[in-house]
């Protein structure tokens, strides 16, 4: 099923003064699902699953976070938080007139999503989490981001020299992964230096405590194998969160290369989200 696609933009103020977002809007309706990215990634990581969700009928925005993708990227690590971002997304939904919507993302995404249910819980009618990044996932985090900190910082023409190399590779003759990679790599040192700066010096996710209060319901996935997303920190997220089903993924690949059975999972349970009524509560429970 073919389904509507168009760009759109919305602008706020922040310490760097205004700044633009940018964002991808499918289908239409007023079943809104908002989809987050990965750290440092495009909106368009979330292209297929969005067309997969339009397609039933579910109105889809992909955004691409301050810093990141098309929107704005000031050099301030000071407008950089999870708590920012998630303020962000609460700005897109008033941008959007939604008043509420399924919220979910991938790692960074994930945990901007766990925010906006912390500062706005009236506003999610559900969680769609993929990749949380929490108290199992510090070690890995340090040694995965302090490097591009550093190297950013210091070594400012290593990012800059990337980003020329991979600017001029047409997307259109690769394929869709390969891609994102160019697209994450497009990226200015100042920026990213920023980025991770503001998020590797603040609260990375809303205490257990918070997300223990958090009813809404959820749909949590896990991936074995991965250092830095645990598939403990999401099955500690399924058990905290009173209405969270875990999905365990066969591999951090599968979402990627083979996505129809966590595709169908993320659809039926937006789609479930919407029609039931706002306060109803889900059942906890586990899916193979």
């Amino acid at each position: 099923m073919l389904v509507s696609e168009r760009i759109g933009q919305f602008f706020l103020e922040s310490g760097s003064g205004r700044d633009r977002l940018e964002y991808t809007e499918y289908g239409s309706g007023d079943a809104w699902v908002v989809l987050l990215h990965g750290q440092l990634m495009p909106r368009r990581m979330h292209q297929l699953l969005a067309r997969a969700l339009a397609a039933e009928g579910l109105h889809v925005v992909a955004l691409d976070l301050l810093g990141h993708g098309r929107s704005d990227r000031p050099a301030d690590p000071l407008v950089y938080s999870m708590t920012a971002f998630g303020e962000q997304v609460v700005a897109l939904l008033d941008h959007l007139g939604a008043a509420q919507a399924v919220i979910g993302g991938t790692s960074l995404g994930a945990n901007v999503s766990l925010e906006v249910a912390a500062i706005a819980p009236e506003r999610v009618r559900g969680l769609l989490l993929e990749m949380p990044v929490l108290d199992n996932a510090l070690e890995a985090g340090i040694v995965a981001f302090a490097p591009l900190l550093f190297v950013a910082r210091f070594a400012p023409f290593t990012v800059n020299g990337l980003r020329r190399v991979t600017k001029v590779v047409p997307r259109g003759l690769v394929p869709f992964w390969a891609g994102i990679v160019l697209d994450t790599c497009n990226q200015r040192a100042d920026s990213m230096a920023a980025v991770v700066h503001g998020l590797f010096f603040g609260r990375v996710a809303p205490a257990s405590k918070e997300r223990r209060a958090m009813t809404m319901p959820a749909l949590v996935v896990g991936h074995p194998s991965d250092p830095i997303h645990p598939a403990a920190d999401a099955a500690m997220l399924a058990s905290e969160m009173p209405h969270a089903t875990f999905v365990r993924a066969h591999s951090i690949l599968e979402w990627r290369f083979w996505p129809a059975r966590l595709d169908r999972a993320a659809v039926e349970f937006a789609l479930a989200c919407w029609k039931q009524p706002a306060r109803a509560r889900r059942t906890r429970g586990t899916t193979a």
